[in-house]
């Protein structure tokens, strides 16, 4: 399901026009990536959280080189679903 057809389905669920539909999911998207790198998590009842994860620093190797790499430690977003939400997908 893409963007368009969530935004398809609410419109066509709620009766509210497809544009003021659309800049709401928009405007909530983006209300999650401002919140994420400030590492604030959003936490939504019934459907899950998004959190901040924190990667320690890390040892790889790039092996069309052969050498070493360090990757830093790094903080990355990850998606947690409810206990409702999960047992419903069951």
């Amino acid at each position: 399901m893409t963007k368009a057809d969530i935004v398809n389905e609410i419109a066509k669920n709620t009766g509210i026009d497809k544009v003021t539909v659309l800049t709401t999911v928009e405007a909530f998207m983006e209300t999650v990536k401002v919140s994420l790198s400030k590492n604030d998590n959003v936490y939504l009842r019934g459907f899950g959280s998004f959190v901040i994860k924190q990667r320690a620093e890390k040892t790889a190797r790039n092996i069309s080189k052969n050498t070493t790499i360090i990757i830093p430690a790094h903080n990355i977003p990850s998606f947690k679903p409810a206990k409702t939400f999960v047992s419903v997908v069951k």
